[in-house]
């Protein structure tokens, strides 16, 4: 492709000399003003045969014959260039990515998903289920074609370099996610997110257990074993099967309907704030219930009590029917 765009900037480059050529010679040998010679210049190398200005002597007519020559060689080469360059989609591409950069450059607070694997996926139907804004970074060519069929914003790069995190947005996301099979590019992207945005939430999946400390201390928050997680679910089925499979009932998601769900006391009415959850009263208004709280200093409360306040910086954990999630969702 880059051969391709250089193959155009020559071509216009050549476009260019010729009509510098035909407007100086026209200039010197028949004494036009620049107008009459570019005038002259582009009626000859466009053959479309309107006349001259005044009659030619025998060394115009010369100069007129080699233009003509030369241009038509010239735009030859240029019609061949244009039409491989359409042939080969790079126009198309160019469009996409302009309207691609001007939605990231408009988001704000949005996540990035690095990885368009199977963790990949799942983490993008979860941010789908629940609205948020997203830019997937993936870098096979079929997984973007997937993606744009799909409606995802995406971005085409390698997500371990600067430029591409920068074109997903990360100065001004809130949340990166890196999906990536291996530990050592999710390392990268781990360093380079958090040196980018130090303010970024950063998630990471991680393969070998000798990773999770190196991932921690490279800046991620959180470091996810996919591998782990399933063996001790899968052993829990069998130790405490009727819990685990409840636990799994809270999670399951359709579209547009969870089970569990997370409110921040910043988003509740002004009202509320400094009051206790039996003021807020969502058991009676919406039939969800209050299961947990997380405080300022990110310590999670289990069950509080009913006279525990609600201050800024804390988040609720609200358990409910999916209907009653909605309910919930549509009052706050």
């Amino acid at each position: 492709m880059n051969m391709l765009t250089s193959r155009i900037n020559k071509t216009l480059f050549l476009v260019f000399v010729i009509l510098l050529l035909g407007v100086a010679g026209y200039m010197i040998l028949s004494d036009y003003s620049f107008v009459d010679a570019l005038y002259m210049t582009v009626i000859t190398i466009t053959t479309v045969g309107f006349g001259e200005v005044k009659p030619f002597t025998p060394e115009e007519k010369i100069f007129t014959v080699l233009l003509i020559l030369t241009s038509i060689t010239v735009f030859g080469y240029a019609v061949s260039i244009f039409s491989e360059y359409l042939v080969s989609g790079r126009l198309f591409e160019q469009f996409k990515h302009k309207k691609v950069e001007k939605q990231i450059k408009s988001l704000k607070g949005h996540t990035i998903v690095c990885g368009y694997g199977r963790n990949g996926k799942q983490a993008i139907l979860k941010l789908n289920n629940y609205n948020k804004n997203l830019v997937v970074v993936e870098k096979d060519k079929e997984m973007i074609a997937e993606l744009d069929h799909e409606g995802v914003l995406n971005i085409q790069g390698d997500a371990t370099l600067d430029e591409t995190l920068l074109k997903a947005g990360i100065n001004t996301a809130a949340n990166l996610i890196t999906a990536l099979p291996s530990d050592a590019d999710n390392l990268f992207v781990v360093l380079t997110a958090s040196q980018l945005n130090d303010k970024c939430k950063i998630i990471s999946r991680a393969s070998d257990e000798s990773s999770y400390g190196k991932l921690k201390i490279a800046g991620a928050n959180n470091v996810i074993m996919p591998d782990k997680l399933g063996g001790d679910h899968m052993a829990s089925l069998v130790v405490t099967p009727d819990v685990i499979e409840f636990v799994d009932r809270l999670t399951i998601e359709g579209e547009t309907t969870a089970n569990l769900e997370e409110i921040a006391v910043h988003d509740l009415p002004k009202k509320y704030v400094n009051k206790t959850i039996l003021d807020l009263d969502l058991r009676r208004v919406t039939g969800c219930t209050v299961i947990g709280i997380r405080n300022p200093d990110k310590d999670y409360i289990i069950n509080p009590e009913v006279e525990t306040k609600l201050t800024l910086g804390s988040s609720l954990i609200v358990l409910g029917r999916p209907e009653q999630i909605i309910k919930l969702r549509q009052l706050f």
